[in-house]
């Protein structure tokens, strides 16, 4: 075989299987298994969990004030559910949680832009972002109070104290990743600086800001749980921290419990239903990603 032609065909090879490593045909599974592959293994772990749970309260044989089986938790929900006070607690907690966390967005993001933007100001407040980051929310709550009240903005609050820094850290994080190639090119073309920041450095940033994000959605849902707790009363609604605090009142484990399961289901399900999809989006559309991986 002549040598022209053996070294075409293994380009012709190369190619190929370069095409092939690159091609989202490889990984790309079916939507049902796609959707079973994504939706069995908690619901596998957490009927584990249950069976453990239900063997200890059968061999252990516990008080029920101390230990109450998953079927009295289940049947503590259905009681709150039938009087309505599940329902009206997990509309007002997520509608607080969600505004608070848009305000915090809108707040967050002008400001971390503005941080990554002017070096010195970043040198003197970033070490106070920080620390806001560390601070636990929940001791905003007694300054809340006494500012404004038992009122939501209280509530609202401690959301954006718990939120904002997140989410300036995370678009800070993700601004120092981006090539500095970007912006000489952003100037080349004529870019100013308002353009450069958001039309250069946020998208390219977007990753370490997703990041940012679901940091501040986790530290929203905490902050808010911790101002219900101990706010109650006023022109405070009931959320789902006073539908806790009220059960651990009435000394009811089983309520308890429940809406412990319930709050950390909640932050779960927002997870896989919003930020899970939008993070393998963004990771797909950089390449970074396979069409049916994660």
């Amino acid at each position: 075989m002549p040598a022209d032609t053996l070294e075409k065909d293994e380009l012709d090879t190369l190619s190929a299987g370069l095409d092939r490593l690159q091609s989202d045909d490889v990984t790309r599974r079916s939507p049902v298994r796609e959707v079973l592959a994504k939706v069995l293994p908690p619901i596998i772990l957490l009927a584990a969990l249950l069976a453990v749970w239900q063997l200890y309260v059968v061999v252990a044989n516990p008080r029920p004030d101390r230990a109450p089986s998953p079927a009295q938790v289940l049947g503590a929900l259905g009681d709150a559910w039938a009087s309505g006070r599940l329902q009206e607690a997990i509309a007002t907690s997520l509608e607080r949680g969600v505004i608070g966390f848009l305000i915090a967005i809108i707040v967050g993001t002008p400001l971390g832009l503005l941080l990554a933007e002017v070096r010195p100001l970043r040198r003197a407040a970033g070490p106070l972002i920080s620390g806001l980051q560390v601070l636990p929310s929940v001791a905003w709550v007694p300054a809340a109070i006494i500012w404004f009240g038992l009122s939501d903005a209280t509530v609202y609050f401690v959301i954006l104290m718990g939120a904002i820094p997140s989410i300036v850290n995370g678009l800070l994080s993700g601004i120092d990743q981006v090539p500095p190639q970007l912006r000489r090119v952003g100037t080349v073309l004529g870019a100013t600086r308002w353009q450069l920041a958001t039309q250069v450095a946020l998208p390219a940033s977007l990753p370490g800001y997703v990041a940012g994000l679901k940091q501040g959605w986790a530290f929203s849902w905490r902050s808010l749980m911790a101002a219900e707790i101990i706010a109650t009363g006023g022109s405070i609604g009931f959320g789902l921290g006073s539908m806790l605090d009220q059960s651990r009142e009435l000394a009811d484990l089983a309520a308890v419990l429940g809406t412990i399961i319930l709050i950390l289901g909640i932050g779960i399900l927002i997870e896989l239903v919003i930020f899970g999809p939008l993070e393998r989006r963004m990771l797909r559309g950089r390449g970074l990603i396979l069409g049916g991986a994660r």
